[in-house]
């Protein structure tokens, strides 16, 4: 079963589908139906098997990276959850599209923001510099107590699922308590800005 989080809809998310996908023990699936469209899934939860060039076995953590026109499935075992975002690929002139990544969160080093004593941090799954990529998903980690300290907004929309604490995030000026299992989709040039306050790491997707 699934919960759709976001979907292409006038007046909510225009580019971009995301999901929350559970399968039972023994539950299996195929993947992108569409040819020109690429995805990403992330494991919340237990583990899947991914059959694409290969086969990958992914736990909690686990991130990859399909590009437009894979041919994959999966399956679990003991059972799984995961988040799955889609997104019709829009390619650079001249360039080839992008390679599958399978990585995870345990090996791909966060990267410090500047100025912020390692308090705030970046996860990126794929090189920014990586101009075949025409989507971004990453993991941002506050420590307690952590903040986004003026507003901020992006040239672009994007959702933000919560994987684990409780923070404070403004947006449009309005501060929205959040948690874990919480979807926040913010349209281009939303302001925002976060407070991280709880006793553990506030991270999202």
């Amino acid at each position: 079963r699934s919960w759709v989080l976001a979907r292409p809809l006038s007046g909510f998310a225009e580019t971009f589908s995301q999901y929350v996908v559970e399968l039972e023990p023994g539950g299996s699936g195929d993947g992108e139906p569409d040819e020109g469209v690429q995805g990403v899934l992330f494991v919340l939860k237990g583990s899947i098997t991914l059959d694409h060039e290969g086969t990958h076995e992914m736990r909690e953590g686990g991130f990859a990276y399909l590009p437009p026109g894979a041919r994959w499935n999966l399956r679990s075992d003991e059972g799984a959850s995961f988040v799955w975002i889609r997104k019709r690929y829009e390619a650079a002139p001249g360039l080839d599209k992008p390679d599958m990544i399978v990585t995870s969160d345990q090996a791909t080093e966060r990267q410090p923001m500047p100025d912020t004593n390692n308090s705030w941090c970046t996860t990126r799954f794929v090189d920014p510099a990586d101009l075949r990529h025409d989507m971004h998903v990453t993991l941002v980690t506050f420590k307690p107590g952590a903040c986004i300290p003026f507003e901020e907004t992006h040239v672009m929309e994007h959702g933000l699922y919560i994987l684990e604490g409780k923070a404070v995030y403004n947006l449009n000026q309005d501060w929205v308590e959040v948690e874990a299992g919480d979807f926040l989709w913010l349209r281009a040039f939303c302001p925002q800005a976060c407070y991280a306050g709880g006793p553990s790491d506030f991270r999202y997707l």
